[in-house]
């Protein structure tokens, strides 16, 4: 099972900019799908931005062009840089993890395919 800890998140007022950070460790797949999922309280969770073994990238609609993903693999560490900062962002940030052979080599993946997850870390944005 991958472990994942997210950190980074805060307070924040708009249009200034955050950096998730998630540790990842306990691979045991040779090629994973790693994702950013947010959720606020009522609402589904709606997957941010993933990223596949070899770096490529997919992000909603809502966040293309103001956020990145990106990943140190020597440090084994994800990141969410996110600029540009609205409300309509505040959530809990999730960075989360699946075997890319166990939804076919695919990624992104809808959110609920996604086997590891962090604890999450608030992100709130005041306007």
């Amino acid at each position: 099972q991958v472990l994942l800890v997210e950190s980074g998140g805060g307070s924040v007022q708009s249009g200034v900019s955050l950096r998730l950070s998630c540790v990842v460790s306990g691979y045991t797949y040779s090629r994973y799908c790693l994702g950013w999922v947010r959720q606020t309280p009522g609402k589904e969770r709606e997957g941010v931005a993933a990223i596949d073994t070899d770096g490529t990238t997919s992000y909603a609609d809502s966040v293309k062009g103001r956020f990145t993903i990106s990943q140190d693999n020597a440090k084994n560490t994800l990141y969410l840089q996110m600029n540009s900062l609205k409300p309509e962002d505040t959530a809990m940030y999730y960075c989360a993890a699946t075997p890319e052979a166990w939804v076919g080599g695919r990624c992104p993946v809808l959110t609920h395919e996604y086997n590891d997850w962090g604890q999450g870390t608030q992100v709130t944005v005041s306007s």
